[in-house]
């Protein structure tokens, strides 16, 4: 199972790129949603949100015993972070400037961890891994939206 959970926790390996793992898993979790974004149906990705990140918070607290505390090479908070960016946001006639400014918004604020994002990454085991990136998401999905409202 353990062997399971670093699987998912490193993003079926992507997290183990040696150069910011962090940023590929999100770029690649940003262009696999490119085909799809514009029909996307919110409730599903939504759906697929909620199961990435229960899976997360499991995967990344098991992965943590061998890999360390909120270790680089665990990035499917980073995966579940990119879904809740972009999710039911107006994408308009500029899907790929919305999905670029997504990953840069998001990168930006899961690195910089403003108040109170930093503080939710003392929560315990994989909760501590996850809820960083969930709240830098959510912050980044709504200033997507407020693009979205002077871009359209």
């Amino acid at each position: 199972m353990r062997r399971l959970a670093v699987l998912l926790a490193t993003g079926f390996g992507v997290g183990c790129i040696p150069l910011a793992p962090a940023s590929w898993a999100s770029l690649g979790t940003a262009l696999c949603l490119l085909p799809f974004l514009p029909r996307f149906d919110p409730w599903i990705l939504g759906a697929v949100i909620l199961a990435v990140t229960a899976l997360g918070v499991w995967a990344a607290g098991e992965a943590e015993r061998p890999l360390g505390r909120d270790a680089g090479p665990i990035v499917i908070d980073e995966i579940a972070g990119m879904l809740l960016a972009v999710w039911a946001v107006p994408l308009g006639s500029r899907p790929l400037v919305m999905l670029a400014l997504a990953f840069v918004l998001f990168r930006c604020l899961d690195v910089w961890k403003p108040f109170p994002i930093r503080q939710s990454q003392h929560l315990p085991g994989g909760w501590g891994v996850m809820v960083d990136d969930i709240l830098a998401a959510a912050v980044t999905n709504l200033l997507l939206r407020a693009a979205a409202l002077v871009l359209r």
